[in-house]
């Protein structure tokens, strides 16, 4: 019985210290959709170019820090003004190419839990009818800002770079499970003691 009593109560923490740890690394936002669609032929500019993930995205100051969305041509050259707008579980710019030919869209989000997910994806640009090219620039724009260095990630991986920094949300919600373990040890021993203490008292003699 109190082998029994044992390894149920363990396998119990195990399975809760499991879950616990498992809760925060199953938070990154994962990419559903995309404007445009990796390896599209876009014939006209749609309203805005967008990512949009499975989970609301973390902009804790408000102006998009830690997001990026680059559109970078074959020449190198990039396009848009890098001003980014996040809406609930989808980060967009306003569209902006030069001539046609093959362009790359490499971005960057911050995930839910804390971390930074980035990737890339490559399209092709056949503009229809009149079109005035836009102005490249030899570097990333970032919307009115000073300049900052351009995003990188594997063409084609979404999730080509992942953050190893573990924000504080996940500290927190480790040292709590850790706690929330150690506390059901202790109300364990206590109750298995105290069952064998009065154990013992009922086989002893009257």
């Amino acid at each position: 019985m109190r082998r029994a009593a044992a390894v149920t109560v363990t396998g119990l923490l195990v399975a809760v210290a499991v879950l616990a740890l498992a809760g925060p690394a199953s938070a990154h936002n994962q990419v559903v959709s995309t404007t445009p669609a990796a390896n599209a032929t876009l014939t006209s500019l749609p309203e805005r170019f967008d990512i949009a993930t499975n989970l609301p995205l973390l902009d804790v100051s408000g102006d998009a820090a830690g997001f990026a969305f680059e559109v970078r041509s074959a020449a190198g050259r990039y396009y848009g003004d890098g001003c980014i707008t996040i809406q609930d579980a989808t980060m967009s710019t306003t569209p902006a190419l030069g001539p046609a030919g093959r362009y790359t869209v490499i971005w960057q989000l911050v995930s839910q839990d804390g971390h930074t997910v980035s990737g890339s994806y490559a399209f092709t640009w056949k503009p229809s009818g009149t079109f005035t090219p836009a102005r490249g620039h030899a570097d990333p724009q970032n919307c009115g800002r000073a300049p900052r260095a351009a995003a990188t990630a594997a063409p084609g991986d979404p999730d080509a770079e992942r953050s190893q920094t573990v924000p504080i949300a996940d500290v927190l919600w480790i040292g709590g499970a850790l706690l929330a373990v150690a506390i059901a040890v202790v109300i364990a021993v206590v109750v298995l003691s105290r069952r064998q203490s009065l154990a013992k008292r009922a086989r002893k003699p009257q």
